[in-house]
């Protein structure tokens, strides 16, 4: 098998593993997200539904049990919803007649649906006692193609991945290939005993040292068959003997130049087997970094949805007690039952739920549009993706979320202490200026061993914004700022960091036709300024 065959056989074999990886745990990832909230929403709508008609099941309502069917088919996603009593007479139903008219069967999990419809049902409770039972279908197809969808890319992308591997893998290789394949010929020619051959010289790297080796051996060997050649013309007018002491040093000779191939094939064979080696390590720090890189803002929207899910059982509970309130014709029962609304809304604080809800979704939106960004930034460390809008934004805004995404890391050693100005509004990507603060504030934080103290600030200074992150960590030494936004470098421990980051940052600041400054001091913190002109339309 050939050099040429096995470099790309190699890197293609471990880009194929990982990529297999990834895209496989993506994939399932979606899927059971997806199934889950869809099992959740279905089992959380027919409750509501049912808690929403147990009166008019109670009552015999006919008529509200009809209003309430055709109102909660304005769910868009609802094929089908009937209403049942206790004996499983019909009380009211609405939706597809086909989907209607088959028998109910109650769906346990997403996967094991066959016919596209997710059924569900709840069952009426009053005293202990069932008084009846809501059903209702929801349309899962339009989850399933999106699915679907997302398997379609993720395959596209995998092979276009594998292309371009395959693609550098055979250009490498047939660079390494064809030099060693001239050093072979002028190898060859010398064996055959044609010393005037001169290498061409091409490049600094390996490659081309051993070509300079080369003809410095064949410029030696040449000197050396001139010398010979003189000696040999003395030799036979001398005596016989001395041919002998020739024909000793002509074998001398050729030994030396066997060891000198041999060596050759050593030094090249070392150099491939580290270049692979470098290769591998690489594509798997970077591995590592996409998964380091999008824990954080997954971790962010998991947290805000727990935090709604407590919001919206508050809301579950007022709802009810205020369907109890309006069953109540008594002045003094309905007074006493206002007390109790007003008195769990207070124990709530349900002015507080009201105003987090807004910024809670807006910030998990941003979170999931982050990780959208990170895989798309990933691609190419040297810049981000051009395609985001700019607009104008209040960067002060980008401090504020990227902090609350954060503060679970950094809260447990680090105190944060913010002064923000007021700054203009300038054209800006906002998710990626949200990468840049995250990815400074992420090394802050690992910077500070024990406990510490993380200040970020900002200033406008009539044409410039500057945005400047300090901590009082261990510092970073003088020799290693320099080497800051090179691609792959890092200071931190093997597995801990891909040297992606403040990469991709430099490339996100430049977009924006800023810059970024660094002042360090081992021992005693490092302070990141970013520093931006004010924009008053988004940059070619």
């Amino acid at each position: 098998m050939s050099l040429r065959l096995k470099t790309i056989l190699g890197i293609a074999t471990i880009e194929a593993i990982l990529l297999i990886l990834l895209v496989s745990m993506t994939l399932d990832y979606l899927r059971s997200t997806n199934y889950e909230g869809m099992v959740k929403r279905a089992s959380t709508t027919a409750t509501l539904f049912a808690t929403t008609s147990k009166d008019a099941i109670l009552s015999y309502d006919l008529a509200s049990l009809d209003a309430f069917v055709t109102e909660v088919m304005r769910n868009p996603d609802l094929v089908y919803a009937r209403v049942l009593g206790p004996e499983g007479e019909l009380f009211a139903q609405a939706g597809d007649a086909e989907a209607l008219a088959r028998p109910f069967q109650v769906d346990l999990d997403v996967p094991s649906v066959s016919d596209g419809i997710f059924d569900t049902r709840a069952e009426v409770f009053e005293g202990g006692e069932n008084y009846g039972q809501v059903q209702m279908g929801l349309d899962i197809s339009s989850m399933n193609a999106k699915i679907e969808e997302a398997q379609k890319w993720s395959a596209a992308l995998a092979a276009i991945e594998m292309g371009l591997v395959a693609l550098f893998s055979f250009l490498l290789g047939a660079y390494l290939t064809g030099q060693l394949k001239v050093l072979r010929g002028a190898a060859r020619d010398i064996s055959q005993g044609n010393l005037d051959v001169e290498l061409p010289v091409r490049g600094s790297d390996e490659i081309a040292d051993v070509t300079r080796a080369f003809n410095k051996m064949a410029s030696n060997l040449r000197d050396a068959s001139a010398r010979r050649d003189q000696f040999e013309q003395q030799l036979r007018s001398l005596n016989q003997s001395l041919e002998s002491r020739v024909k000793e040093r002509t074998e001398d000779l050729i030994n030396k130049n066997q060891d000198l191939e041999s060596a050759n094939r050593e030094i090249k064979d070392t150099q491939a087997k580290l270049l692979q080696s470098e290769k591998m390590a690489s594509v798997g720090v970077l591995a590592a970094g996409v998964a380091h890189e999008i824990n954080n803002p997954v971790g962010y929207v998991l947290s805000n949805i727990k935090t709604l899910e407590g919001y919206v059982v508050t809301y579950q509970v007022l709802l009810e007690q205020y369907q109890l309130l309006a069953a109540l014709t008594d002045d003094q029962a309905r007074a006493k039952k206002m007390s109790e609304i007003e008195a769990y809304a207070q124990a709530q604080d349900l002015d507080f739920i009201r105003d987090d809800l807004e910024g809670l979704l807006k910030d998990s939106l941003e979170g999931a549009e982050r990780v959208r960004d990170i895989v798309r930034g990933l691609k190419d460390f040297s810049h981000v993706d051009q395609t985001e809008d700019f607009r104008p934004h209040d960067m002060n805004e980008c401090i504020r979320t990227t902090l609350k995404m954060v503060d679970n890391q950094l809260k447990y050693h680090c105190k944060v202490i913010t002064d923000l100005a007021d700054l203009p509004k300038s054209y800006c990507s906002p998710g990626k200026i949200n990468q840049v603060i995250l990815n400074l504030l992420v090394n802050a934080g690992q910077a500070i061993e024990d406990k510490g103290a993380i200040k970020v600030t900002s200033h406008f200074d009539g044409s410039h914004i500057e945005i400047r992150v300090t901590d009082n960590g261990k510092g970073i030494e003088k020799g290693a700022i320099e080497k800051l936004f090179d691609p792959f470098y890092t200071t931190k421990p093997v597995g801990e960091g891909t040297g992606l980051g403040l990469a991709i940052s430099y490339g996100i600041v430049k977009e924006h036709q800023g810059d970024i400054l660094v002042q360090s001091k081992p021992g005693a913190g490092t302070s990141f300024s970013l520093v931006f002109p004010l924009l008053q339309h988004a940059p070619a």
